[in-house]
């Protein structure tokens, strides 16, 4: 069990997001944004052949000590053996079925939608149903690495997993973020309070259009289920976003945004301090 894991924290660091999709090119300063279709994936350990995970980057380097971005495809029946991280990562289940806990615990799959987070040494499993399972991995400092199960730790930190259906969603009377148009947002991590960083979901229902305004430093948008459109702050063209669409802005902007599917549209957004999503002006 140790090599396994050692030749898939080596396989991680050494190729897997040094050459994955770059930001497209923006007109304007600060402006990210990359498509799910763009995105490459390289296996995490080639050993296992099509039966690994599979992981590309939306931004930053798991390498360094710098927040990052990834999103992680799984095979059908897809379970690793137990082991830590050295660090906290977030994660969001975009497609499929996913479980992560306790070698020990039943299996507790979680659906598109679904949130949880991973404490620094604690042991853990993760593992995969489903055709084209894929998630949302975020950390906010490196590096990424995985430890053998005997390294464990209490960091104090504990996990948390919440299914899609028990998410709390929010409308405009309980939250000034929003709009009276019919969105809903759902807090997921962090404060608001004096600029923190935190990260919340929106859902907007099919045929929205609108606003997300911000004035802080960093914004980040991962699209998580339906097909939505943005164009960004200062710029002309509009770009379709799939689910694993990521894009951002620095300091102060203003993207026209819609939810363009049948279903509704999730998204996770990843700021500091508060943003706004209403009518357009």
């Amino acid at each position: 069990m140790r090599r396994s894991i050692v030749t898939l924290v080596a396989i991680m660091l050494a190729a897997a997001f040094s050459g994955t999709a770059q930001a497209a090119a923006s007109g304007r300063p600060g402006n990210e944004l990359v498509k799910r279709s763009d995105v490459e994936f390289i296996p995490l350990n080639p050993a296992r052949g099509d039966l690994g995970p599979k992981a590309g980057k939306l931004w930053g380097d798991i390498r360094a000590d710098v927040p990052s971005g990834i999103l992680v495809t799984f095979v059908d029946g897809f379970q690793s053996p137990p082991h830590i991280h050295n660090i906290t990562y977030r994660a969001v289940v975009i497609s499929g079925a996913v479980h992560n806990d306790d070698p020990a615990a039943e299996k507790m799959w979680m659906e598109s939608g679904s949130f949880w987070t991973q404490p620094l040494g604690e042991n853990h499993i993760t593992a995969a149903k489903g055709e084209d399972s894929m998630i949302f991995l975020e950390i906010l400092s490196g590096p990424y690495l995985v430890k053998p199960a005997d390294q464990a730790f209490d960091s104090g930190e504990r996990p948390i997993n919440v299914a899609a259906r028990n998410i709390m969603w929010l409308e405009a009377e309980d939250a000034e973020w929003i709009g009276r148009e019919g969105p809903k947002m759902a807090y997921l991590w962090g404060s608001v309070e004096d600029n923190e960083k935190n990260g919340t979901f929106v859902r907007l229902p099919s045929g929205y259009g609108g606003e997300l305004s911000t004035s802080a430093p960093m914004m980040r948008v991962v699209t998580i289920q339906g097909q939505a459109s943005i164009q960004l702050s200062g710029e002309s063209d509009i770009h379709s976003l799939d689910p694993g669409s990521y894009f951002c802005s620095k300091g102060e902007a203003a993207h026209q945004i819609s939810c363009d599917s049948d279903e509704e549209c999730v998204l996770y957004l990843h700021t500091e301090g508060k943003y706004r999503l209403g009518a357009s002006p």
